[in-house]
């Protein structure tokens, strides 16, 4: 399946403005959430390709987040990159246990995501 449409859950507006230029760019519809509760929104209106899931975010963390996802039969299928600040192993090793596909730390690497996206497509 081609990964064409992008769906970034991220509290900060740097980032998503950041991650946003870089995935239009290279050609995707990018649809963006702040928290858990636009995320579902956002899922609702439209099941993305793929999601991209930053960590640190005000009520439910993008762990619980990724779990709640992945556990639902209508969107267990989207695969997840957990795109975060947090660059502990043990914070990677948590994170694909919660259902992501992939993790990448922050200041993201253009290249690097690229690549990950490419690998999932």
């Amino acid at each position: 399946m081609a990964i064409k449409k992008i769906l970034i859950v991220d509290d900060s507006k740097t980032e998503l403005m950041f991650m946003t230029d870089l995935l239009t760019k290279n050609g995707f519809a990018v649809k963006t959430a702040e928290n858990a509760e636009d995320a579902f929104r956002r899922l609702a209106e439209e099941k993305p390709d793929l999601i991209l899931m930053d960590v640190v975010m005000p009520g439910q963390n993008g762990f619980q987040l990724t779990r709640a996802i992945t556990r639902d039969p209508l969107y267990a299928d989207v695969p997840i990159i957990m795109c975060t600040s947090k660059n502990q192993e043990t914070d990677r090793v948590w994170g694909m246990r919660q259902g992501a596909k992939d993790y990448i730390t922050k200041p993201v690497d253009a290249d690097d995501l690229m690549a990950k996206i490419k690998a999932l497509g």
